[in-house]
């Protein structure tokens, strides 16, 4: 990791199936008490014409995450990514995140503070 390059996670959460794997191997890293976590997922529920319902996953850092600060200096990438069985998290410099964006309908970019 460049040390002058900024960091952050890409979040796509058009493929995000609410599974809680990200939430579960961030609880387990940090060893939070039930309830804790640096990740949450969001349930939204979009009604549409005719009563028809959209559901979305959302997965979303919270104010505890760190994005794992520790093991991306030992080269590895944070836990709630590399556990993302949706493969809907990517974690890497803002600038290349940036480019990803580009013709995806539903992203969000997580850079920590």
């Amino acid at each position: 990791m460049n040390e002058k390059e900024v960091h952050g996670m890409l979040i796509d959460y058009e493929y995000c199936t609410g599974c809680h794997t990200c939430e579960v191997a961030c609880a387990q890293e940090y060893n939070w008490e039930e309830g804790v976590s640096g990740m949450k997922v969001i349930e939204i529920v979009e009604k549409l014409p005719n009563d028809r319902y959209y559901l979305v996953y959302l997965p979303f850092p919270t104010e505890a995450c760190s994005l794992c600060i520790g093991r991306v200096k030992k080269g590895m990438e944070p836990q709630c990514v590399k556990h993302c069985m949706a493969k809907c998290l990517e974690f890497g410099p803002v600038e290349n995140l940036l480019e990803k964006m580009k013709g995806k309908k539903r992203t969000v970019l997580f850079r920590p503070r």
